[in-house]
């Protein structure tokens, strides 16, 4: 029970990040710069809750040569999957660029424990998983989807790119998915070599926040966005998405550790659907309020049934 509630909770944490990380990006001018300021938030404070705790920010030095290269890189999976995002939604639309990360997330965190990726210990996919699934894919299909599509034929918008090939860029969406539920396993197992999902959280996003640093200076080839929130007095909660992402990875890690993959996945994921319908409805963060309907809260009932059905059987 206590892991499934820091599950959701770090899900809709998440959520929290988006809306706020939206905003700040409106000061930024850039998803990048913006996303940037949230890692090396996110660095600064993870850093500190490991010197507070008395434990090292570097692993130990032997770990270099005695773990695998991919261990390193759980920053990097978060990075490539956040940026896919920004670029698959003018191709495939809002409602796609929804729905391929999840489908992605959700098998690949099931196959990661049915096969035993990344040193996991094996979670045979049984029956009682399956239809766990299948709810929660019905659940997302309420709870987000159905909403989007509804919207796009009240208001009879046209296709997005009717006349592009939209699979290349579904398929991107679907591996950015992907890559979360590697970022996840990744994280685990780091956190098992460093002996800590303290230290293991804080190089997970040093990397992340190197990788998004670079990718700014050969995108944006500057860095001067990064003043305008303060100039513009840009209210303080903007910078607070890091912190959420902070405790994002450090809970993955743990619960990765506890549970598997698979079912840190799918609980982060119907907290993130959670979340993001409460800042709808009360337009938290200065977002867009949108009220809830009630088809949307039975896609979440069928979402936690699925994730009952998941994580009991």
């Amino acid at each position: 029970m206590f892991t499934a509630v820091l599950g959701a909770a770090i899900g809709a944490g998440m959520s929290m990040q988006s809306a706020i990380n939206s905003r700040l990006r409106v000061y930024v001018l850039s998803p990048f710069i913006a996303s940037m300021i949230s890692f090396i938030i996110g660095t600064i404070f993870l850093s500190i809750i490991v010197m507070v705790n008395g434990l090292p920010l570097t692993p130990p030095a032997g770990s270099f040569t005695a773990e695998p290269a991919w261990i390193w890189l759980g920053g990097v999976c978060g990075v490539i999957a956040l940026t896919t995002n920004i670029f698959i939604f003018p191709k495939i639309g809002s409602v796609e660029t929804a729905i391929m990360p999840i489908i992605g997330m959700i098998i690949t965190g099931m196959a990661i424990d049915h096969f035993g990726w990344f040193n996991s210990y094996v979670q045979a996919f049984s029956l009682n998983r399956l239809f766990g699934v299948l709810l929660i894919f019905a659940g997302v299909f309420l709870a987000v989807v159905l909403q989007d599509i509804i919207k796009q034929r009240r208001n009879k918008l046209e296709p997005v790119n009717s006349s592009i090939n939209k699979w290349p860029w579904r398929a991107a969406g679907f591996t950015g998915g992907a890559l979360l539920s590697v970022q996840a396993a990744i994280n685990g197992e780091l956190g098992a070599a460093v002996n800590s999902p303290f230290t293991a959280s804080f190089i997970s996003f040093f990397v992340g926040a190197a990788t998004l640093i670079i990718i700014v200076l050969v995108r944006d080839k500057t860095l001067v966005p990064v003043k305008y929130p303060v100039t513009q007095k840009a209210p303080l909660w903007v910078w607070l998405g890091g912190i959420f992402g902070g405790f994002y990875v450090l809970i993955n890690i743990f619960l990765v550790g506890e549970i598997g993959t698979g079912p840190t996945v799918v609980l982060v994921l119907f907290g993130q659907i959670f979340g993001s319908l409460l800042v709808q409805q009360f337009g938290l963060f200065k977002s867009a309020k949108v009220t809830v309907v009630p088809v949307q809260l039975i896609g979440l009932m069928i979402m936690l049934a699925g994730v009952v059905m998941i994580n009991l059987f």
